[in-house]
């Protein structure tokens, strides 16, 4: 699937979708993580990974 097709299908644009891709994201809704597990018959914890960062 595209991720054209998949910002169609879960409702948000093609560049907030590309912002999640990237990680430069400084959060995501539960609702818009839902709804890509959803599309891609996932699990959330195959979506994100913890990286500690340098505001620990």
């Amino acid at each position: 699937m595209s991720s054209g097709e998949l910002a169609d299908k879960i409702g948000i644009s093609a560049t907030n979708l590309s912002i999640l891709k990237t990680g430069k994201a400084k959060a995501i809704r539960f609702s818009t993580l839902a709804a890509i597990c959803k599309a891609l018959d996932c699990q959330p914890g195959d979506l994100l990974e913890y990286q500690p960062g340098d505001d620990e």
